[in-house]
């Protein structure tokens, strides 16, 4: 009950704001359109009508069709499931190999850590886009890969953090108590490290959400991610420039649906921040 409580009184702070209202809504429509898709489309994503390409908008197709006449309305409110169902995977296996070795490197020798943080370096050394050209070149395009790309370029922005959190209290006093009263290494970690590390990774994790879609968008638009017909917020943009000159609805469209979700996700990272920690916010 209490965490419950915490919970809701972070998200109070974070949305007093008026940035912090629109993020959160945004945040909220875009989670609603992923979970939904198939409710809210008004037609099968997938659904060929080459008689009635590049259609404009009207009753019956909201945003008009693209140019194999797929209704594009409802292949962004998939593209949304798509882009979440990324991110969110990809951030999650970030967040819980990140975790581990940030707390072994924080736990284990010098040897031991030198070696995690090494790591950490030459994995961040690569630009995603080469470490993503060699790994498709290997496995091919497909949404797994996208996923392991990105969670293998986040995992050490996670792990530095956790383990910068775990140096800060692995020493504490309520700890030293712990180990003084008999508490095992585990019960440790998972019962006093785990929860008081976690706010933060949370509040880092929200915030790199935007930036997990927009690598999603930019792999599916070189052809490297979300292979089609998944409608990928980064396959429509690519197959609407492809007949830009036939119609600039479809690239539109995707590029605003793109612009906004980042730019919630964006918005609503910075004001939970700002509440996790509010002398970051007075800073600014």
């Amino acid at each position: 009950m209490n965490t419950l409580a915490a919970i809701l009184a972070t998200l109070r702070r974070a949305t007093g704001s008026i940035t912090g209202a629109v993020g959160f809504t945004i945040f909220v429509l875009v989670i609603l359109a992923a979970l939904f898709a198939p409710v809210i489309a008004t037609h099968d994503p997938d659904a060929l009508d080459v008689m009635n390409r590049f259609a404009p908008p009207s009753a019956a197709h909201w945003l008009g069709t693209d140019h194999l006449g797929r209704d594009l309305f409802s292949r962004l409110i998939h593209g949304a499931t798509i882009a979440m169902s990324v991110a969110l995977s990809a951030i999650a296996l970030a967040l819980a190999a990140g975790t581990v070795l940030g707390i072994l490197a924080a736990y284990l020798s010098d040897r031991g850590e030198r070696v995690i943080l090494i790591l950490f370096d030459v994995i961040a050394a690569f630009p995603s886009l080469v470490l993503a050209l060699a790994i498709v070149a290997v496995f091919g395009p497909s949404t797994g890969v996208v996923v392991a790309i990105v969670a293998l370029t986040m995992t050490p922005h996670f792990g530095r953090v956790a383990r910068a959190q775990v140096l800060t209290l692995k020493n504490a006093p309520f700890l030293e108590a712990e180990r003084i009263l008999g508490a095992s290494g585990a019960r440790i970690v998972f019962v006093h490290l785990l929860p008081n590390i976690m706010g933060p990774l949370v509040v880092l994790a929200s915030m790199d959400i935007p930036v997990v879609i927009t690598i999603e968008a930019g792999l599916s638009f070189l052809g490297l991610g979300v292979r089609p017909p998944l409608a990928s917020w980064g396959t429509l943009i690519q197959d609407g420039y492809q007949f830009l000159s036939d119609s600039w609805i479809p690239v539109v469209v995707s590029s605003l649906a793109l612009a906004l979700a980042t730019l919630g996700f964006t918005l609503f990272g910075e004001a939970l921040r700002d509440a996790v920690d509010p002398r970051i916010g007075r800073e600014r």
